[in-house]
């Protein structure tokens, strides 16, 4: 059986899900948060150390305005709402991309992180303004100012995910294959297991199947 320590999952679906079944972009974000939550819960039952959230690439200021600013909206209010649950059981919310959001909101990701930044119990990475081609030239661009050696080991230090393990299993939603920019250094050896269910369709019994499948694949790292 693999060892599980790290899921990464492509939250896809949200908006599609929405309009069949609500009519409304928003109200597919908003039914997919409680996805999430169910997902959390799963993963600490899981005992899983590191959950990694694709929440919003820097492809996606290209959406309307009014859905960008329902989703920091979403964002805010499940920070000021939640935070302190998520506190009390022990999991520390890790926030990777660039933060140059609202003063609001950057703000109460600072207080996120800094409230529990020491828990152990599960690590979420939610990837915020996140893609992975701006991470790796800002690495080795960090590189060439420290003067640094550009070795694997070298570059890994100076990515958003530094002190955070590869992911072993990679979900993504939503019928779609694609990685979409999304950790394309860290995902180099990851399982990846692409779903038909939206995301806001996800349930616990789908994560767990994910799960028990991977535990059973023979991972080689290109050994026979």
């Amino acid at each position: 059986m693999n060892p599980l320590s790290h899921v990464a999952i492509i939250m896809d679906g949200n908006g599609r899900w929405g309009l069949k079944y609500k009519k409304s972009r928003n109200a597919g974000h908003k039914e997919g948060l409680k996805t999430l939550e169910k997902i959390i819960k799963e993963s600490v039952k899981q005992k899983i150390k590191y959950l990694t959230l694709y929440a919003f690439s820097t492809e996606n200021w290209k959406r309307p305005k009014n859905e960008i600013n329902y989703l920091f909206n979403l964002l805010e209010t499940f920070l000021v709402n939640r935070i302190d649950d998520l506190h009390k059981q022990n999991i520390k919310l890790k926030i990777i991309g660039k933060k140059n959001f609202s003063n609001k909101l950057n703000k109460l990701l600072y207080y996120a992180e800094k409230k529990t930044s020491k828990n152990l119990k599960l690590q979420i990475n939610l990837a915020l303004n996140y893609g992975s081609k701006f991470e790796l030239i800002d690495a080795f661009r960090q590189l060439n100012i420290h003067k640094v050696k550009i070795t694997e080991k070298n570059l890994t230090n100076y990515l958003q995910t530094k002190d955070i393990p590869d992911p072993d299993l990679l979900i993504r939603t939503g019928n779609t294959k694609r990685l979409s920019n999304f950790l394309l250094w860290q995902l180099a050896y990851s399982e990846i297991f692409f779903e038909k269910k939206m995301w806001p369709a996800f349930n616990e019994k789908d994560f767990n199947k994910v799960v028990n499948k991977f535990k059973k694949i023979k991972r080689n790292f290109g050994n026979i």
